[in-house]
């Protein structure tokens, strides 16, 4: 059926003006609603065939499901950031962030045509807002058809009015954040994007609480190394597990004339809730290494993309001469879990003695190349360490990408009651 024909029957069955629900029907599927989900949405708001319904049901935030069509709520508006999306080759300027009341919280999203203000603070009577599932949850579209109006009414909410966070406790979903942070490191990239080549900046921040990768898509002047600075209307993604700040055209970055502390120390961490918190962006584990991975010692890398070649062959590339590289992927055993630990070139070096020449000649003088492994394993399985690094988590398990990795010198004995401790609480 076309959208036309959906049209005819929801306006025959629901007995209402046709342009009013081809208006809502075409708002609804412009914003990926599935056409059966739209649908049921009208007759919902409509009422099944009574020519007009009784309208969306006032509702408190932790009433709101994704059974819900349109609802009414109260709430104070606790963030708002805007940001620009494409839709049908348009660029489209929505707003997003979070509301609150004494309940609970929730997101929303304001599309083309949502006239209400929404800012930080203010408590708002949101009438006919529709409600969609994202990423598992409710949330609240705010269009043409919802009415926004201030009220003078004090809502006692157990939230931060803001956005204002440190790095420690944001999230993948959240919108509308401010943060106060040092660039730790920050270079420009070139990237295909929406209009073709552009440049964009990536790198990393830090503040007193930890680090967390970055990605500013418009780039800022006052981004840049060793910089101190506020970051006004940012969203946060996932980037490999981990939270990551995006930077867009509409946030405001201002230099501060105090420098930001970072945090010099890594979170330490179990390997089991390290894994279960699905990816840390910068953490620190301890644990023993049980076994190096295959794929291990002296590789050939694909000059094209650098991924590990085997018997020739790259999987993006096909036949290529590889290039000679060290690497370690080894096993790290805490007692509570497992995870892959990748060693690059500088640490395989440190751990094997010596550096791509010598394994070069270590290898042509066995004419085996796994005696470089080997002698990586000799070293270092069945010692404990203390690692660092940027912890992925993904369908094929856990990695640890780690940055350094230092034998540890505590002592055995007492590392294994603290460890049987955690075990019995």
């Amino acid at each position: 059926m076309s959208l036309e024909d959906h049209v005819e029957e929801l306006a025959s069955d629901l007995d209402v003006n046709k342009e009013e629900v081809k208006r809502d029907l075409e708002n609804l599927v412009n914003y990926s609603v599935p056409m059966d989900e739209a649908k049921q949405s009208l007759r919902r708001k409509y009422g099944d065939g009574g020519g007009g319904g009784s309208g969306p049901s006032s509702k408190a935030i932790d009433e709101v499901s994704t059974d819900d069509s349109n609802v009414t709520v109260t709430a104070v508006v606790l963030t708002s950031g805007r940001r620009s999306i494409q839709y049908n080759g348009d660029e489209h300027v929505i707003r997003e962030g979070e509301l609150a009341d004494e309940t609970g919280a929730i997101s929303y999203t304001a599309w083309d045509g949502f006239e209400g203000d929404l800012n930080p603070g203010q408590t708002v009577q949101f009438g006919n807002a529709g409600v969609r599932e994202w990423d598992g949850k409710p949330e609240l579209n705010l269009g043409e058809s919802t009415d926004a109006t201030a009220v003078d009414e004090t809502l006692d909410i157990d939230a931060a009015v803001g956005g204002e966070a440190d790095l420690r406790d944001l999230e993948p979903g959240d919108r509308g954040i401010t943060v106060d942070v040092q660039v730790l490191e920050c270079e420009t990239k070139t990237i295909d994007g929406r209009n073709g080549e552009t440049d964009i900046l990536s790198g990393v921040l830090g503040d007193e609480t930890g680090r967390l990768p970055f990605t500013d898509w418009e780039p800022h002047a006052e981004i840049e190394v060793g910089a101190s600075v506020r970051i006004e209307e940012t969203f946060v993604r996932e980037f490999r597990g981990a939270p990551s700040v995006n930077i867009s055209e509409f946030s405001a970055v201002t230099p501060l004339s105090e420098r930001i502390s970072v945090a010099e120390d890594a979170p330490r961490m179990s390997v089991e809730d390290a894994v279960e918190s699905g990816g840390q962006f910068d953490v620190e584990l301890v644990g023993n290494v049980i076994q190096i991975r295959d794929g291990s010692g002296l590789i050939e890398r694909c000059p094209e993309c650098g991924r590990v070649v085997q018997s020739g062959q790259c999987r993006s590339h096909g036949a290529v001469e590889g290039e000679d590289d060290l690497r370690t992927k080894a096993i790290l055993d805490d007692g509570t879990a497992t995870v892959t630990l990748i060693l690059d070139d500088d640490l395989t070096t440190e751990i094997y003695g010596g550096g791509l020449a010598e394994a070069r000649e270590h290898a042509r003088d066995a004419m085996d190349k796994s005696v470089v492994a080997d002698r990586i394993a000799e070293r270092v399985v069945g010692r404990e360490y203390v690692v660092r690094g940027s912890l992925s988590v993904d369908e094929y398990g856990a990695n640890l990408n780690a940055s350094e990795f230092e034998e540890s010198t505590a002592d055995p004995a007492e590392r294994a009651k603290a460890l049987l401790s955690e075990v019995e609480a």
